[in-house]
């Protein structure tokens, strides 16, 4: 019975969360609860207290990991911010139609997540959105498709997604496999969704009103402290996947170290600057922009997928797929990417990984094509819901983006993308 209401409560949950504006309950509140019931749940089952005990410290383990990555990475794009370095990238986008705007935000979009990754590339976006557009409507929309974009870029480096990152950690791909075989799909997954838009999209954005406070005219950043936070901010993202390369720590720490080389620089750069002028500019200052809701946002909901996965409803489920589609590779895939757009890709991919053994040869070969379209599916297949994946979940609380609007305005246009670029890795098999 408890089992079964565990189920429930996370889809009544996954319904407050989407529901979040007619019922007037942050997401955060709601995810929060979600994830603490299902856990107190999986006690009444009857299950070993020492084994659940584990098994939350062990998850608490991977989720606090994404969550100080997070904290990092917004706590550095704000520093940037506070220095007016995005200015670097915003100067040079002149243009204000739509159509090109969102080309050019989608390209870099793309590239960037897979240099960086996903959930990093949404939270420095969205930044430079917001110097970009003025109106809110119009912000979310470019922000949906920036979700698209990003898990797209994402899927096709070894660094751009985690589930991409395991498969690769894991033995199941490698690098050269993955960018040669999933370039090609990931590009059409972003750019068919464009190619409708720009027939369908019309119109110019509206730059937002600059409003500078009082501390920008008496000691404004100079063109130096600019240029140095923006290259030494956007060097230490593009750290973090190295140095989790060399050192096979979690990627937070590569993160805590950039977080820390900046900190450090800001502090002697702003050394001679009165406690006011240099507030503002400083990591302190910058921590109290962060928006902590969506970070304890995101702790609710992975600990509700957490509890599911260990009360082994997830493992069920990927079974099921298995019989459902009488192994039929591609079906279950697909499949597989569809349902991470509702529940995280990371255990549905670690429950395929577990129930799949890599063979010698074949399908389930190291390289195999069925390692290759699951980090396909499962990086891209998240766009179809913005919390469905770690990007959409970072942009759906930095931009209080409504669940029912992005439902309506992005998720069919990412659907038709990712069936796109699974058709086209399908197709690239025939050959």
């Amino acid at each position: 019975m408890f089992l079964t209401l565990m189920i429930i409560v996370f889809v009544v949950g996954y319904a407050a969360i989407a529901l979040e504006h007619p019922i007037k309950i942050d997401k955060a509140a709601s995810a929060l609860i979600t994830g603490v019931l299902v856990w107190t749940l999986f006690v009444f089952t009857g299950a070993d207290s020492h084994f659940i005990e584990e098994e939350l410290l062990h998850h608490l383990s991977e989720i606090s990991s994404i969550l100080f990555f997070l904290l990092g990475a917004m706590t550095i794009v704000e520093l940037i911010d506070a220095h007016e370095g995005f200015a670097i990238i915003t100067d040079k986008i002149t243009t204000t139609k739509k159509v090109k705007l969102l080309w050019i935000i989608s390209v870099l979009t793309f590239f960037f997540s897979a240099a960086l990754d996903n959930l990093t590339t949404s939270i420095v976006m969205i930044s430079l959105l917001r110097k970009l557009i003025g109106d809110k409507y119009d912000r979310w929309f470019f922000a949906g498709i920036v979700v698209v974009a990003a898990n797209a870029g994402g899927a096709w480096s070894p660094i751009g997604d985690v589930t991409t990152t395991m498969l690769w950690i894991g033995g199941q791909l490698t690098t050269a496999t993955i960018i040669s075989t999933l370039f090609i799909p990931s590009l059409v997954a972003m750019v068919v969704p464009l190619l409708v838009l720009t027939f369908t999209l019309k119109g110019n954005v509206a730059r937002p009103i600059t409003k500078e406070g009082l501390e920008h005219y008496i000691n404004p950043t100079t063109a130096f402290e600019r240029n140095l936070i923006f290259f030494l901010g956007l060097a230490g993202l593009l750290f973090v996947p190295i140095f989790k390369t060399v050192t096979h720590l979690p990627p937070f720490m590569g993160m805590m170290l950039s977080l820390g080389v900046m900190w450090a620089v800001t502090e002697v750069i702003h050394s001679s600057k009165n406690r006011e002028d240099k507030s503002h500019l400083s990591v302190i200052g910058v921590l109290r922009k962060v928006d902590t809701a969506s970070v304890l946002f995101f702790l609710g909901i992975l600990l509700a997928v957490a509890g599911l996965q260990s009360a082994g409803h997830l493992a069920v489920m990927a079974g099921s797929l298995n019989d459902a589609f009488d192994g039929n590779i591609y079906a279950i895939n697909i499949v597989i990417g569809l349902l991470s757009s509702i529940v995280d890709n990371v255990p549905l991919v670690a429950g395929s990984m577990g129930m799949y053994e890599v063979a010698a040869a074949g399908v389930f070969a190291q390289d195999g094509v069925f390692w290759q379209f699951l980090a396909f599916c499962a990086g891209t297949g998240g766009s179809a819901l913005i919390i469905g994946s770690a990007a959409g979940v970072a942009v759906m609380g930095l931009e209080k983006i409504d669940f029912v609007w992005y439902l309506k305005k992005i998720s069919i246009l990412a659907l038709i993308g990712y069936f796109a670029g699974a058709g086209t890795y399908i197709l690239m098999q025939s050959f």
